[in-house]
């Protein structure tokens, strides 16, 4: 069921990742952020869509984690965007003959039969140093930075002041640094600082999975403060890892052990 959360953009949220699917109307039809993220929820946002009288008319993928990079039949044929970094990152995949197999490897299991990756990655680069999106809609600025994952981007929405800010700034996922990169938490740190840079510009933030909030600066705080432990090799106070969350209180703090273990045997290697 979409929901408007601010004049002429409403989100879509999946069940089992609360992903958040955005959806900007446009004179001629919308503008579709990172749409998921099974079959049947993909299939009801395009009846949705239907029922708006609103086709597709340009997509657009945050970044390319598997679940930013979906589509459907019944979403057509529009242009699918994304960074030339987060395009080139598809490329490679589809490029291997057993993509289909490694990407279905890192899916949840109880979802792995209710997916279709027919049109899977399907990301078309704009061009190096693109700053909004080409389509015939209000201006969607692009805002590029090196956190989380290769070619990673949000959208300022400039005139409803709305930032779609990717895997960022989620109030029930701490943040998930990209692990392969040199300075994990240098370069998530830096992609907060580029977010609080638009931060004045922002009332609402809608992060990739939760909720829609206006605490934009509030979410980076506690986003900075998550990542300042981790380096720091302390144990961050962050009530998503709490045992009472609501989310994910039965993997999150795996996931939080990973990640300090991980840059642990990094700091003690240099």
């Amino acid at each position: 069921m979409l929901r408007e959360v601010a004049k002429g953009v409403l989100v879509h949220q999946s069940e089992l990742l609360q992903n958040n699917t955005i959806v900007v109307l446009g004179p001629t039809g919308v503008l579709l952020v990172d749409p998921g993220i099974t079959d049947a929820e993909m299939a009801c946002l395009a009846s949705d869509l239907r029922e708006l009288g609103q086709p597709v008319v340009a997509g657009f993928s945050t970044h390319p984690d598997w679940d930013h990079v979906l589509w459907h039949p019944e979403l057509g044929d529009a242009p699918r965007y994304g960074t030339v970094d987060g395009a080139a990152f598809m490329r490679d995949l589809l490029s291997k003959p057993d993509w289909r197999a490694e990407v279905a490897e890192g899916l949840p299991p109880e979802i792995l039969d209710e997916m279709s990756l027919d049109r899977f990655g399907l990301i078309t680069a704009l061009p190096a140093g693109a700053t909004e999106i080409p389509w015939d809609g209000l201006r969607v600025r692009i805002i590029e930075h090196p956190a989380h994952a290769q070619g990673h981007a949000a959208l300022l929405l400039e005139e409803q002041r709305v930032l779609v800010a990717g895997d960022m700034l989620s109030d029930i996922l701490m943040p998930f640094p990209d692990l392969q990169v040199a300075d994990p938490v240098g370069v998530y740190l830096a992609g907060l600082d580029v977010l609080e840079g638009v931060a004045d510009e922002v009332d609402i933030v809608i992060p990739g999975h939760g909720s829609v909030g206006r605490d934009i600066r509030d979410r980076i705080a506690l986003d900075r403060e998550y990542m300042l432990a981790l380096r720091d090799g302390r144990t961050p106070d962050d009530p998503r890892l709490s045992p009472t969350a609501a989310y994910g209180a039965d993997w999150l703090p795996g996931v939080y052990e990973w990640q300090a273990i991980t840059l642990a045997e990094r700091r003690n290697s240099n």
